[in-house]
């Protein structure tokens, strides 16, 4: 698996340049284009893919830094037959109006679901023990770092707030 990154389940050579985003290699080698180029600055999570079950802003990230991790994109959640319980519940919550921010608040919300799940603590956690509930605030604060220009955030927290009870009263094994 030497020089070769996991996407979405399928291995990939990692670009021969070491300059090259993990962004931008998704996009324009993988043909992924559902990560978003938005800042170019790791300051609106437009961006946010999933490595290693943890989100990161792949504009600041360089391909090369992620020999052997596996990355889900968007494209890798679901697909329109059969989407994610977060992306429906955008859908169902119209969590989404230009749509451009979309693909990384649902990267980023999917993350978030298997961080709260597993007992890490926010700023807006009241301890450092856990449980957490996904609350208004414990999930606003969790998804600060994705931005949405048109103000969709009260959707957004909707759709991500019903995945979260349906996420808390299914088995550990069926986490976002």
């Amino acid at each position: 698996m030497a020089d070769e990154l996991i996407v979405n389940g399928t291995q990939h050579a990692l670009p021969e340049d070491p300059r090259v985003t993990l962004l931008d290699f998704l996009r324009h080698d993988l043909g992924l284009t559902g990560t978003k180029k938005g800042c170019d600055h790791g300051q609106c999570g437009a961006c946010t893919v999933i490595v290693n079950g943890m989100r990161i802003n792949s504009c600041l990230s360089l391909a090369v830094m992620h020999e052997g991790h596996d990355v889900t994109t968007i494209e890798g959640l679901g697909i329109p037959d059969a989407p994610s319980p977060l992306q429906q519940a955008f859908l169902d919550h119209d969590g989404f109006q230009c749509g451009y921010c979309t693909p990384g608040q649902i990267c980023s919300a999917t993350a978030m679901l298997d961080e709260i799940a597993n007992h890490w603590p926010s700023d807006a956690s009241e301890t450092l023990e856990g449980p957490y509930e996904p609350s208004g605030e414990e999930i606003r604060e969790r998804m600060s770092g994705n931005l949405c220009r048109c103000g969709a955030y009260a959707n957004i927290i909707a759709a991500i707030s019903e995945v979260a009870a349906q996420t808390a009263a299914a088995p550990a094994e069926t986490v976002a």
